[in-house]
């Protein structure tokens, strides 16, 4: 496969460099960037395992916002 010199601006050189892998040539890094830029996060939507420790701390989350809501009603109401 030929290959094409390019011209980029100092500070993405510098971004490139600093994505760049030790066994990276700076085409790899372009092209991996590139693939994940081109990834459908639709694709995986949905795809939750259903992780128990998951579903507690969001459970837990929702009535620790429950409980904050209506302390803050009533002060409210008392205020």
């Amino acid at each position: 496969m030929g290959t094409k010199t390019i011209g980029v601006r100092e500070d993405v050189y510098r971004d490139l460099a600093a994505e760049k892998g030790e066994d990276e040539s700076f085409s790899d890094v372009i092209h991996r960037l590139l693939e994940n830029e081109r990834s459908d996060w639709r694709m995986s939507f949905g795809k939750h395992s259903g992780d128990s420790d998951l579903e507690e701390v969001v459970e837990r989350q929702r009535e620790d916002a429950a409980e904050g809501l209506d302390e803050r009603q009533r002060r409210a109401l008392d205020g």
